[in-house]
């Protein structure tokens, strides 16, 4: 081992980077990076393997990647790109269990009556147009913040405020709407 700060990995370069080799930089962005994808996600187990696939990426590229200081925002745009590839695959996934879990509490409405207002708010944000339908989808049905939503579609942030807000008084004008209320 040498007089840097951390261990040097044979064929990395170590000009003035601070990261010798992909497991320091690991080990010291570790953490940033672990909340970044949380972020991006609704679920914790789901930022881990979403962190994890962009640092494969990350690690594919190494050799690569000329810029070190930039790292973080080399794993940065994995991070998003690989998010934007999963919500494009989006599946339902199915698990097995033993035992159906009872309800508690407040009953839940009748099914037919909750499919009937899911497909006529379905059918009232199809009406909409293209690019306040995307805005709305990532907000609410994906649940992505303004700036995410902002960063995956390339606008500014107040594009998506004002967009969505006139999407969504479109949606309570929508005739079709009009029994909810």
């Amino acid at each position: 081992m040498t007089a840097t700060t951390g261990p040097v990995c044979a064929g990395a370069s170590t000009a003035a980077t601070g990261y010798p080799c992909f497991s320091s930089y690991v080990r010291a962005r570790g953490p940033l990076l672990l909340r970044t994808a949380r972020s991006l996600t609704a679920n914790p187990s789901d930022a881990e393997d979403l962190l994890q696939t962009a640092l494969t990426k990350t690690f594919v590229a190494w050799e690569r990647i000329e810029d070190h200081r930039a790292l973080d925002g080399y794993v940065r745009r994995a991070l998003v790109n690989t998010r934007t590839s999963q919500w494009r695959k989006r599946k339902v996934d199915e698990f097995a269990c033993e035992e159906l879990p009872e309800p508690h509490g407040v009953p839940e409405p009748d099914p037919a009556e909750r499919q009937v207002l899911h497909d006529a708010m379905w059918r009232a944000v199809m009406r909409l147009p293209d690019r306040q339908r995307a805005m709305v989808v990532l907000r609410y049905y994906e649940d992505l913040s303004e700036a995410q939503t902002a960063a995956l579609l390339g606008v500014s942030v107040g594009t998506v405020k004002s967009a969505v807000s006139r999407a969504l008084g479109k949606l309570r004008d929508d005739p079709e709407l009009a029994p909810v209320r």
